[in-house]
């Protein structure tokens, strides 16, 4: 084979008049030529592209900055602890709802256990008030529900913490009563009566009730008092003879130590004013339960074969 003049056979390379683009070149509009590897045009277009790229690197900086404190939250083991008590509090309200839709129907079962909650929330809040510490309300199916905490100094003030619970269960029980009244719904009428009748139970002065925990920063004398009221009107309410017995045993002991004479170590620090004010609280609240319970009495027929006051056998 034959090489032209302007061709050198030794290295097969085209001699100049022969133009080919290389891959790593970039084509020069003004200039009419393709620019050599390393040229400022290339510098500059990798400069470019050099900053972008790190124009977004800072930009997911500045995010991962202002997100780190919901990345360190997210990512926290403290969750683990956490959501164990969400469990058990979730897992036993829906149980619950689960429990008394079986015999009241889900509507009643759903507003039962809400006045519960409220009821318990009531306590958890005024507990966190007072700067202790407090778990989230725990429930029962047929028994009902409760919160722990911290216990305060005085039992004044802890008295003020077993009311927060009735004085919360009344107020939902009131906006109960005003929504059965208004959209002339007896659910709402009863739902209210039955609130009333609840938490005027746990007025009763003896523990475990909350009224028990009022009677002990009045006087322990209460105790035996609240044994005797209550056998009497779970006897009247015709309450389950299961959760008579059962809170029976749990308050007989503190009608023993009240017979005794027995009282709680703080009750030596409780002044006659302190004594006053948490009596007036008491007596207060007992008699907005009753007049609420008494108004909300009504008769429902039709409703599926209740009436406002057949729902005492709870």
């Amino acid at each position: 084979m034959e090489y032209p003049a302007t061709m050198r056979p030794e290295d097969d390379r085209p001699a100049s008049g022969w133009a080919e683009r290389p891959e790593d070149k970039q084509f020069d509009v003004h200039a009419g030529e393709y620019l050599p590897p390393g040229s400022d045009e290339q510098s500059q277009a990798r400069g470019i592209a050099a900053k972008s790229v790190g124009a977004g690197l800072v930009g997911l900086g500045v995010l991962l900055a202002k997100f780190k404190g919901l990345l360190l939250l997210i990512l926290n083991v403290k969750w683990l602890f956490f959501l164990p008590k969400i469990f058990l509090f979730g897992g036993s309200f829906f149980i619950s709802i689960w429990f008394y839709a079986l015999f009241y129907g889900w509507k009643v079962g759903v507003i039962l256990v809400l006045m519960l909650l409220a009821h318990e929330m009531g306590h958890y809040v005024t507990i966190r008030n007072y700067g202790l510490p407090a778990r989230l309300p725990m429930f029962l199916p047929g028994i009902g529900a409760y919160t722990m905490g911290g216990v305060p100094d005085s039992l004044e003030s802890d008295a003020y913490i077993a009311l927060a619970g009735p004085l919360t269960g009344l107020g939902v029980s009131a906006i109960c009563y005003y929504f059965g009244m208004q959209f002339h719904d007896p659910l709402w009428t009863v739902a209210a009566y039955f609130g009333a009748f609840i938490n005027l139970f746990n007025m009763l002065p003896v523990l475990p009730f909350d009224g028990g925990r009022v009677a002990g920063a009045l006087s322990p004398a209460l105790w035996v008092i609240g044994f005797a009221l209550f056998i009497a009107v779970s006897l009247i309410a015709h309450i389950g003879i299961f959760f008579v017995i059962l809170f029976g045993l749990f308050a007989l002991p503190s009608a023993i130590a009240g017979f005794r004479g027995h009282a709680d170590p703080r009750y030596a620090t409780m002044t006659a004013a302190g004594r006053v004010r948490v009596a007036v609280w008491y007596v207060l609240t007992l008699i907005a339960l009753v007049y609420l319970m008494t108004i909300s009495h009504i008769a429902v027929p039709g409703y599926n074969g209740y009436s406002s006051g057949s729902y005492r056998g709870w």
